[in-house]
Parts: structure tokens; C-alpha cells; sequence
């Protein structure tokens, strides 16, 4: 990676790029309002859906971008990717939809739905232990071996410019209903889907307020953000927001964050699971943990909406049923 980032590695006319690209095959998720959620926090507000999106999370958005950018005579090597989950989903759809192989290199406590669908679109899965074990030195090794091509889940401008489709429809969509976003609210691990959603946002709504949520002691990028440079967070053990566990922020991610965010806010693990059971019983939406942290802090207070029109992206709902089951019982 450069060390010396000046100008942004993306903007609105990447994303408007990718939005061509992925068009065909992602889907475009609605903004929902929900009259029981704007009386609660009195706000008019609005959700991103992503879990609706291919795979159950946005990332396929990124990863088929990504792929679809490599050069025809480098396919055949493949595509090697590591994640947790979602990116790992991601990739190996966009690698069946464009008859490549894709070797994903997973957590071995990474939920197991997530792993079994990985496998379902025709990924080899290589596991490893995340305390004692570095996922990109192995995915790299993999990548070099074969001749394949490294998907990285969030410092590559064409993850970042893909995820961005996702601002893209929200600003299109707000803009329709005649409406300006106040407030826009996602979450993060290593920032690729805020950076995005941020570019495509501000280029259509410069005024627009854009905020990170981030589990609670996970919350690399408010320190980064407070701190004017990267800053890994400190966290020990784990969170239910499995899919946001990066110990830092991109730094391509960061060269866009550090410019367009307003601030983060975060939400406990109690917290989160509160607003998973809320989306399922009042909205009527499956949401995984890491999908709702967004939600998490709105609901818990720590976002000034009250009298101001409100996005908040859902940004997936892979969710092992046995965790889904506890949260909302």
C-alpha cells in the first residue's frame, strides 16, 4: 500500500462506474420507513436494507466489482480473499457468476452459516485460528502459489467504489422522495462500505452528516477519527458483531473516512442484540449483529436525530440461527 495518500483513491465517478458494472447483478434494496421506529426516536428515518442484496450482505457489491475489473487473461489463476463472512460470500458469488475459482480463507470460529454458504457458491474454504494465525500472510501465500489474484475485503478502490453503489441508490432514492439526509449512519470494520457510502452521499448532499457505528471497545475508527491518524483499537475476547473486527482502520479507507466523516458513535453487545430482536419484532427484518449496529446506537440515543430525516444502512443479515434464536427470544 502507498504510504502517502494525497488525493482520494475514489470518487462519485468510480462509483458511478461501478453501479454499471454491478447493475445486472446486484440488488437494488429499497429505503423502509417504518412509522413505529420514526415515532420511537422521533425522526424520519430511513433503512438500508442489505441484507437484502445478494449473498445477504453488501459486500457483493465490492467483490464483483473487483473481480470483473481483472484482466480476462488472469482469471484463470482465480481469486483468493480472506473474511469472515460476508466478503467470503461475496467473492465467491461474483467468482461463480464469472466462471473463476475463489479460495477463501475464513476464521475457524467464524459463524458456521457463513462458512457453509461460502461453499455453496463454489469457494474452497481454508481455515485458520484468528488469535494466533495472520489471514492475509496466509491468503498471500495462497495468491502467489497459484497465480491468483488477492481480493482484499476493503483497502482496493474497486471494493470501495462498488460498496459505494450503495450511497449511490441512497442518495438517488432520497432525492426522489424530495427529501435531504440529514443523517447517514453505517457501520464499520475495515471502512470500505462507509468510505463509499460517504463519497456517493456528500457528491449528491455535501451537507450531509455521515456517521460510523462501531461495536462497543471496537471502535477503531472514532479513535482514528479523534486522533487525525489510524489508530487500532484495544478490544480483548470477541463481539457479537463478528463481521466487525478489524483492529484498524484501511488506509485507503482512512484517506477517504479521515476527510468525510462527521464522528462515530457505538453500541454495546447488549445493545445490538436489543436492536436485532427490535428489527425482527417490530420491522420485521433479520438482521446480523454486525448489520445493526447502526440501529443499535439510534436506538440507544447516541445519535442526535430527533426532527431530522435519518439513514441507517442494514448492512446484512448472515446470522447464525442459534445466536438469531437467543437475541430475540
Amino acid at each position: 500500500m502507498p504510504k502517502n495518500i494525497q488525493t482520494p483513491p475514489i470518487g462519485a465517478a468510480d462509483i458511478e462506474a461501478a453501479a454499471k458494472v454491478v447493475a445486472p447483478f446486484a440488488v437494488r434494496t429499497p429505503l423502509l420507513s417504518f412509522p413505529v421506529l420514526n415515532e420511537r426516536v422521533g425522526a424520519k428515518v430511513f433503512l438500508k436494507p442489505e441484507m437484502l442484496q445478494r449473498t445477504g450482505s453488501f459486500k457483493f457489491r465490492g467483490a464483483f466489482n473487483k473481480l470483473a475489473s481483472i484482466p480476462h487473461d488472469r482469471r484463470v489463476g482465480g481469486v483468493v480473499a480472506f473474511s469472515s463472512g460476508n466478503h467470503a460470500q461475496g467473492v465467491a458469488a461474483a467468482a461463480q457468476i464469472l466462471g473463476m475459482q475463489a479460495t477463501i480463507v475464513m476464521p475457524a470460529d467464524s459463524p458456521v452459516t457463513k462458512r457453509e454458504r461460502t461453499k455453496g457458491y463454489g469457494a474452497e474454504v481454508v481455515l485458520y485460528d484468528r488469535d494466533k494465525e495472520d489471514r492475509e500472510a496466509i491468503s498471500v501465500g495462497i495468491a502467489q502459489k497459484r497465480g491468483a489474484t488477492l481480493v482484499r475485503p476493503y483497502d482496493d478502490p474497486f471494493v470501495i467504489a462498488g460498496q459505494g453503489t450503495a450511497g449511490r441508490e441512497i442518495a438517488e432514492d432520497m432525492a426522489s422522495l424530495g427529501l435531504v439526509p440529514d443523517i447517514v449512519v453505517a457501520p464499520a470494520s475495515g471502512g470500505g462500505l462507509i468510505a463509499g457510502v460517504a463519497t456517493a452521499v456528500k457528491s449528491k448532499f455535501p451537507q450531509a452528516q455521515i456517521i460510523v457505528a462501531e461495536p462497543k471497545d471496537y471502535d477503531d475508527h472514532g479513535l482514528s477519527l479523534r486522533a487525525g491518524h489510524r489508530e487500532a483499537h484495544h478490544a480483548a475476547g470477541r463481539t457479537i458483531c463478528d463481521a466487525l473486527m478489524a483492529a484498524m482502520p484501511g488506509e485507503l479507507t482512512f484517506s477517504i473516512n479521515s476527510k468525510l466523516l462527521a464522528n462515530g458513535v457505538i453500541a454495546s453487545d447488549e445493545e445490538v442484540g436489543a436492536a436485532v430482536a427490535y428489527a425482527y419484532r417490530e420491522l420485521k427484518l433479520v438482521v446480523e449483529p454486525g448489520g445493526a449496529v447502526g440501529l443499535a446506537a439510534l436506538l440507544a440515543g447516541r445519535i442526535d436525530a430527533k426532527g431530522k430525516n435519518v439513514v441507517i444502512v442494514l448492512s446484512g443479515g448472515n446470522v447464525d440461527a442459534d445466536l438469531f434464536a437467543k437475541l430475540v427470544a
